[in-house]
């Protein structure tokens, strides 16, 4: 299993006149914790790319516990649970500021060739990384 955790401030503009963090903003958030998962085990998504991958999301999935608010910091357990084969799945968990869940989603991203548009299996400078940072003992919530 791969791990990451990521804290970010809600800023203003991503409310509505609640001063709840629009629907809509959380795809964003997730994409700020998958970003530094990768970044955690020693590539960046520049990299990834610029070694002519992309990855698309086929799939996004959440579910909304509570409000997060304006100027509140959430933090992000991101989670990769399986080996990716031609697609790799994000598990996240978001929590507010007292420790109180405020959300729990998944994303589902597959490989792209980016000189053909094709579906790849996972490239192996990306699967070597992901097996060197792959942790068996780590429980999970």
């Amino acid at each position: 299993m791969l791990h990451s955790t990521t804290s970010l401030r809600v800023r203003y503009a991503d409310t509505d006149p609640m001063k709840y963090v629009y629907y809509g903003n959380y795809a964003e958030y997730l994409e700020v914790a998958r970003v530094e998962l990768f970044r955690g085990i020693g590539m960046s998504y520049d990299e990834i790319e610029n070694r002519g991958i992309w990855l698309p999301v086929s799939e996004f999935r959440i579910r909304y516990l509570k409000p997060a608010r304006y100027d509140q910091i959430l933090t992000i357990e991101t989670y990769v649970k399986k080996i990716p084969g031609v697609r790799i799945e994000f598990e996240y968990e978001i929590f507010g500021e007292q420790g109180e869940r405020i959300s729990e989603a998944s994303t589902t991203l597959f490989f792209l060739d980016s000189s053909n548009n094709k579906i790849i299996k996972c490239p192996d400078f990306l699967m070597q990384l992901i097996q060197n940072n792959w942790q068996q003992d780590k429980l999970v919530p």
